[in-house]
């Protein structure tokens, strides 16, 4: 993740007043890092990782970086079978940056877990700028297209505002008012 993305993640979380943030991907704590700089200082992470390695390094990050046991809520499993059983509207933002295959169906995981002004993020939405390039793609870029689509469909007659904003390799945010 660059330092930009990071920033805007800190910043986004900041602009939601997040106290629940579920992530989806833990990796080694990048992201939750700055996700947690920017939450209310009672804010909990919610973070889901199929890898409990990846888990066990973030969950010493956040330690390294002086944030407390009960900050964050490590649960290893994979996303789609660990979201159904998230609270419905008991978040306030939620950051997608798993299995970019699954991304669609994240989508609609995520809008049942957002609280009213709450916000979905998509990491990594240009693909390396292959989400607009002509010509055939593999199957990642066509799932990105799809949740485009997606996006753009449930934001025409709704009360959902997007925005793909241009910061390491493309955050795509859903702001559902």
């Amino acid at each position: 993740m660059s330092p930009g993305t990071g920033a805007a993640l800190r910043l986004l979380a900041a602009s939601v007043d997040a106290k629940a943030v579920a992530e989806i991907g833990t990796g080694c704590g990048v992201s939750g890092l700055h996700l947690l700089r920017g939450m209310r200082p009672d804010g909990v992470l919610t973070t889901v990782d199929p890898e409990p390695e990846h888990q066990q390094f973030a969950r010493q990050a956040f330690r390294a970086c002086g944030f407390a046991s009960n900050r964050a809520r490590f649960i290893p499993g994979h996303a789609l079978d660990v979201l159904p059983r998230l609270a419905d509207a008991g978040y306030d933002l939620v950051f997608c940056d798993g299995d970019r295959l699954e991304y669609p169906a994240y989508f609609a995981e995520s809008l049942r877990l957002l609280r009213p002004g709450g916000l979905v993020v998509f990491e990594g939405v240009f693909a390396g700028g292959r989400t607009v390039d002509s010509g055939p793609q593999p199957t990642e870029v066509l799932r990105l297209r799809e949740l485009l689509r997606a996006v753009r469909e449930s934001t025409e007659d709704s009360e959902m505002v997007a925005s793909l904003l241009p910061v390491g390799d493309g955050l795509l945010c859903v702001a559902n008012r």
